[in-house]
């Protein structure tokens, strides 16, 4: 598709004042449009938020919707956390109007070549690694989408800038995709699959339905990059035109371990990139990351001297198997970011020392089971708490009652008292991993901000 230039004489409507809202709208104010943006809420954020737009040119609506006004629109932009069900979209859907996610829109301005990455769990960690293997290799890009905590720009502040990248990495939720109409990436990765965000969703294939419209827009010079032998990811892709390169073991990988070292088969030749012992990040998975990224940036053009060097300085994103501190022998890691289950497991297995895991939150309608298979010989305890706390006690309790090396412990209130009870049972050696295995919407805002606090809490015990 041709970028588009300018939005003079077309109408944008945008619903919601989130972050992706208002970036919307402000590319589409500059660009010309007649731009419209409407939220139900009222409260200081959106009203600050609202202002800031309105001196823009922006007509801004708060505490209901116009749907006429919405309905009449070129362009109708959702912001993510708006879900289907939602009344603005249900009236919406019912006069037959289409609606499109903030990265789809912003993508029809982009004028480099485009990479889009989605998955359940490593998107951030794989989207960052990209750009920066594609920088130390001397590539212009520039990263955003669904990143979050500040760590990269919305993809529409991305179509903004005067001074456009050759290649744009954007990370992709499920509820970015599940609105898109023209999206297509030149490269689109895949990171891996898992059953998540059960709590918007009736059922995992539906989850899975929207991350497959990756591959809508498919052709012929699309490529691809999934992880080897997934068969999950392998029927998500289905029959989507382009070609396939995949990551992680077995013999159709074309980025793997070959014995400790990262290395990558381009055009039948092996190219060795760095030895595991020398890539900073914690944890298998993230060398599965590594291998995505790299392979990913291989193709976009890095040279494997940029990717070697790039990967030897790689470091650790927040909230994300962060080590906070190590004191008294005691590692304390942040992971944060984990919000369902096969995140928490991926984590616990990584860690090479006994585990004191706290693990709670918003309940999002997953077993636990799996966790408790991969705590067996590896865990010390597992301190539960928050709105989930009471279901994942007994689930880990009945999982566990053959398995008397790990202790299951419920700990009334929150984040503050589950650490206190943590530097109690925690012994020189030991890891307490904070891998909570759910959403974090109980107490927190987000993830940072419950990843935030639990980094203060180690820091006020030093």
């Amino acid at each position: 598709m041709k970028p588009i230039s300018d939005l003079t004489g077309h109408e944008v409507a945008v619903i919601g004042l989130g972050a992706s809202g208002v970036a919307a709208a402000r590319l589409a104010a500059e660009k010309g449009g007649d731009v419209y943006v409407s939220d139900s809420r009222t409260d200081d954020a959106a009203t600050a938020r609202g202002a800031d737009l309105g001196a823009l040119g922006v007509a801004v609506e708060l505490g209901g919707h116009d749907i006429e006004r919405i309905a009449c629109a070129d362009f109708v932009v959702a912001s993510p956390g708006i879900p289907p069900s939602a009344p603005v979209l249900r009236s919406l859907a019912e006069r037959g109007v289409r609606w499109i996610s903030e990265p789809d829109f912003a993508a029809r301005f982009f004028r480099g070549e485009l990479i889009a990455i989605t998955g359940t769990n490593g998107k951030t960690t794989t989207t960052l690694l990209v750009d920066h293997l594609l920088r130390a290799s001397g590539i212009r890009c520039a990263a955003g989408g669904n990143v979050g905590g500040g760590l990269a720009p919305t993809a529409s502040d991305l179509a903004r800038s005067d001074d456009p990248p050759d290649w744009i990495v954007l990370e992709m939720s499920s509820f970015q995709l599940a609105d898109v109409e023209s999206f297509r990436p030149d490269i689109g990765v895949v990171t891996n699959l898992s059953p998540d965000h059960l709590d918007r969703y009736d059922s995992v294939e539906a989850y899975y339905a929207d991350k497959a419209r990756i591959f809508d827009n498919a052709d012929e010079s699309s490529t691809w990059v999934l992880p080897a032998g997934d068969a999950d990811v392998r029927a998500l892709a289905g029959n989507a035109p382009g070609r396939r390169v995949y990551f992680g073991d077995g013999p159709e990988a074309d980025a793997f371990l070959d014995g400790d070292v990262l290395t990558l088969r381009t055009d039948g030749e092996l190219e060795e990139l760095l030895p595991r012992s020398e890539f900073p990040l914690l944890g298998r998975h993230n060398v599965v990351n590594a291998l995505a990224a790299a392979v990913t940036a291989r193709l976009a053009g890095a040279a494997v001297g940029g990717l070697s060097a790039g990967l030897g300085s790689a470091r650790a994103l927040p909230h994300r198997l962060e080590p906070v501190s190590e004191r008294d022998g005691i590692l304390w890691v942040n992971d944060s970011k984990a919000t369902n289950v096969a995140a928490a497991r991926s984590a616990i297995a990584s860690i090479d020392r006994p585990i004191v895991l706290l693990l709670g939150g918003k309940d999002k309608g997953e077993s636990f089971d799996d966790i408790a298979s991969v705590l067996v010989g590896r865990a010390r305890a597992v301190l539960v708490y928050g709105a989930v706390a009471e279901r994942a006690w007994a689930e880990l309790r009945a999982s566990l009652a053959d398995a008397a090396s790990v202790e299951v412990e419920w700990v009334r209130g929150g984040l503050d008292e589950v650490v206190t009870r943590a530097r109690v049972i925690a012994q020189p050696g030991d890891a307490v991993l904070l891998s909570p295995a759910c959403s974090s919407y109980d107490q927190y805002e987000n993830y940072e901000h419950r990843g935030g606090h639990f980094t203060s809490l180690v820091g006020e015990g030093a």
